[in-house]
């Protein structure tokens, strides 16, 4: 069966260059190597929302795995610096966007 994993979260203002160079370079390809497919990211532009939502899928045993790597626990921790508000959920998959 297949997992979906969810990330919410608000940008820092004063860090948005560098999270931006961190997702493209560090943290996409990083979750890619763990076997995690992104699905989705979408920007919230209007409402009392997080600012961002980015969905991964994976066989269930897969995203375990990658959850449970040492890699993953260092992403998601440099991740935090740039954000703020995180949350992350894991669904059992479903096409389109899940919230």
């Amino acid at each position: 069966m297949r997992s979906k994993i969810l990330l919410t979260y608000n940008i820092l203002p004063t860090t948005l260059e560098e999270y931006r160079q961190f997702m493209m370079n560090v943290f996409i390809p990083t979750l890619q190597r763990l076997g995690l497919e992104n699905v989705g990211v979408w920007h919230t532009v209007y409402g009392n929302y997080p600012t961002r939502l980015l969905a991964f899928v994976a066989e269930e045993k897969d995203m375990q795995a990658a959850l449970n790597d040492e890699h993953w626990k260092q992403v998601e921790a440099r991740l935090k610096q740039y954000i703020t508000d995180y949350t992350r959920r894991i669904v059992p998959f479903a096409p389109g966007f899940q919230f």
